[in-house]
């Protein structure tokens, strides 16, 4: 009878867990689960149901092997990664996909057991946000009643350090006070000397960083089939530390060798006893990149570096914080995922707990010229660039919520640039080159030819995220550096805004549209905007100018896209139609230059041409844009009409394929991806909550430092 109530107990708690991740609206089945996520080298994912179905892989899908297993009672189970083989995958019983933590939950027989990835990306602190370390922590506790030794094995390949298999690593023993630290890196060291899309880092060291206890643990460096050889058969690795310190390690530096000769990993391993309370043990996995970023010319380090930090520092600091972060964390992820699910219902909540370290992740925090952060977002999987403006414009929402400084940090590289004597263009630039070296605009011919760039585009992108900025603040001050720029991309909307030329959009997948409607509103709303900044900055006269140049032009606008029942994709172009998605800042913003109607006709018309996985982006294809829907969704007037939008999104979240993290371009019939993953735009879906002016107040007072 003892052990059936033990086993009721258990269900019951497990039932308690599976409720808690519905109430929390997570998706059944994420496409992929974030693991290790803090910039585009550093980008750990498991794309299966399961983490013991497959290797852990880098956003790119190349394996970034990470290995976990468990023994207990003298039988081990797998917990994370696919090897050995003939050890099986203890049963995973629980998923959750918070914004800072993921937390997996498995069940034996005999124990229950937590496997947790903690990433403190507290956006108000930008040391957390750049400090790349993301913390493991296994919780162990008996369920049928009795005591039960248990060990637990982990270990990271050096696929982590390389790009490609075939180069030569090395590794170290540094010596931290406190901590057993483990250091492997590719042997040549290309710092920043590659660029590209579908790249992984080469250069800098990763760390696997124990604390020393007086727990029993192992570590070793080596070959992965030793590692996990001995751990099954034994439940230890050959080389043993404990409460008095280490016992002799092997010698500090192997020779260097290739990654795929052996498989070298950093592995470790616990022990605990544990009965029917939560036992635990934690390490950190680190990356130190030295470089991050080549920034017109010069090399940046990262941000947590600013004051001289060197490896050692950040590992100590973070294990000194680590009881801290987690219970910041948890806070976190409970008052963010409570207000997502007020603002936008259990479905919304899941799908921006999924989107939030990949929004995040997608960007690199480098410690700029004179001291400013400066944040880079990469084009995963579209073309690689480095800073991109229409990237950095569906972003923004994010960051508009939660941190106004890290919005300041991803436009403060443009503008820098824009100002040089390079940028030679009325209009705002399209990015500053390939990831990770922003060196000058690539796209379009770069600097020296106007063809295929988005002059109407970039220019209202960086008006609007400019005035979105400084509605955060409360003032101009951001920008009063910028107003030579503003003035002049004002002027270029003012004369090419209201009627687009043949030119591409931000969707330029779509290819050239002249006359294109949803583009015509960016300017638009730039332009009143660059108004609304003017009058904040004490120059009335140039304020009251584009504010009626912008009334004026909305009025010629809906007379222009006018269908009947909605509004035209292009005003040339009858019976055609297009998500709108750019007129939600006139809400947003408070600039209503649009009389509420528009938006009503348009949601009611999107309503009626909605697929089962989407609303398309316009009228020639049936394929969408996931950051788009949800704009076009907060454009809604009524609850029901924002979920009557967003079910069908939710529904793409759960059956999207390939597995891969969350794309931003799929097709809305059958929910396949049409192109791109992993990037930086997916933080568009928080723009929903900037449409509660109160919760927006309350999350953005605590991250700006202006």
């Amino acid at each position: 009878m003892r052990s059936r109530h033990l086993r009721l107990q258990a269900a019951v708690f497990l039932g308690a867990v599976l409720t808690a991740a519905a109430a929390l609206g997570q998706a059944k089945r994420p496409p992929a689960v974030p693991l290790v996520v803090h910039d585009p080298y550093l980008s750990i994912w498991s794309f299966s149901d399961r983490l013991a179905d497959d290797w852990p892989r880098h956003w790119t899908g190349a394996i970034h092997a990470l290995s976990s297993m468990v023994r207990t009672d003298g039988k081990t189970y797998r917990l994370m990664g696919r090897e050995p083989r003939d050890v099986p995958a203890m049963r995973q019983v629980g998923l959750k996909v918070l914004p800072t933590r993921t937390i997996y939950e498995f069940q034996s027989g005999a124990v229950h057991v937590r496997l947790t990835f903690t990433t403190p990306l507290l956006p108000h602190d930008l040391d957390l946000v750049s400090r790349p370390i993301t913390y493991l922590t296994w919780e162990a506790r008996s369920i049928d009643g009795r005591k039960h030794g248990v060990e637990v094995y982990y270990d990271n390949s050096a696929e982590l350090v390389v790009n490609e298999a075939k180069q030569p690593v090395e590794w170290s023993r540094p010596k931290v006070p406190a901590l057993a630290v483990m250091r492997i890196g590719s042997k040549d060291q290309p710092v920043l000397e590659k660029k590209g899309d579908n790249l992984r880092i080469d250069w800098g060291y990763v760390y696997v960083a124990i604390p020393v206890t007086p727990s029993e643990f192992t570590t070793l460096i080596g070959p992965h089939d030793a590692a996990r050889k001995s751990f099954v058969e034994q439940g230890r690795l050959p080389v043993a530390h404990g409460p008095q310190g280490p016992l002799p390690p092997p010698d500090d530096r192997e020779m260097p060798r290739p990654a795929n000769q052996d498989w070298p990993v950093t592995a470790c391993s616990f022990r605990m006893e544990v009965d029917n309370k939560w036992q635990s043990r934690w390490l950190m996995l680190a990356y130190d990149d030295i470089y991050s970023i080549q920034y017109l010319g010069q090399k940046l380090r990262p941000y947590w570096r600013g004051r001289g930090a060197e490896a050692a520092g950040l590992l100590e600091t973070a294990a000194a914080q680590y009881a801290d972060l987690q219970e910041r964390c948890e806070a976190f992820d409970r008052e963010l995922v409570g207000d997502l699910e007020r603002v936008g219902g259990p479905g919304y909540a899941g799908l921006c707990a999924l989107a939030y370290r990949q929004a995040i992740g997608a960007h690199k925090l480098a410690l700029g010229p004179e001291g400013r952060p400066m944040l880079f977002p990469k084009e995963c999987f579209s073309n690689g660039c480095i800073a991109t403006v229409d990237v950095i414009y569906p972003a923004a929402p994010i960051f508009a919520l939660l941190s106004n400084d890290l919005l300041k940090a991803s436009v403060t590289p443009v503008f820098e640039y824009a100002l040089t004597p390079r940028w030679k263009f009325p209009f705002a630039p399209h990015d500053l080159g390939t990831y990770p070296k922003a060196n000058g605009q690539v796209y379009g011919g770069g600097e020296k030819t106007e063809e295929n760039q988005m002059p109407v585009e970039e220019s209202g992108n960086m008006l609007i995220v400019a005035a979105i900025i400084s509605q955060v603040d409360g003032n101009t001050k951001y920008v009063a550096r910028y107003w030579p720029l503003l003035d002049r991309w004002a002027e270029y909307l003012k004369q090419k805004g209201l009627d687009p030329e043949n030119q591409l959009c931000t969707d330029d997948f779509a290819g050239h549209l002249a006359h294109n409607a949803n583009l015509s509103l960016k300017a638009i709303l730039a332009l009143g905007s660059y108004a609304k900044m003017c009058e904040m900055a004490g120059r009335g006269d140039k304020g009251a100018e584009y504010r009626r140049l912008a009334e004026d032009f909305a009025r010629r606008w809906i007379k222009l896209a006018d269908d009947g029942d909605h509004y035209r994709l292009a005003f040339d172009r009858p019976s055609t139609w297009s998500q709108k998605y750019n007129l939600v800042w006139d809400k947003l913003l408070g600039l209503k230059l649009f009389p509420p109607e528009v938006a009503r006709k348009e949601i009611a018309f999107y309503k009626t041409r909605l697929n089962p996985y989407g609303l398309p982006l316009d009228s020639r294809e049936n394929y969408t844009k996931t950051d788009w829907e949800v704009w076009t969704a907060t454009l809604a007037e009524s609850r029901a009409d924002f979920d009557a939008l967003m079910e069908p999104v939710y529904r793409f979240v759960d059956a999207t394929q390939p597995r891969v993290p969350l794309t931003d371009w799929y097709m809305t019939r059958d929910a396949k991806m049409r192109g791109f993953q992993a990037r930086p735009v997916i933080g568009g879906v928080f723009i929903k909550m900037l449409d509660d002016q109160a919760i927006w107040r309350k999350w953005a007072s605590r991250g700006s430092g202006s």
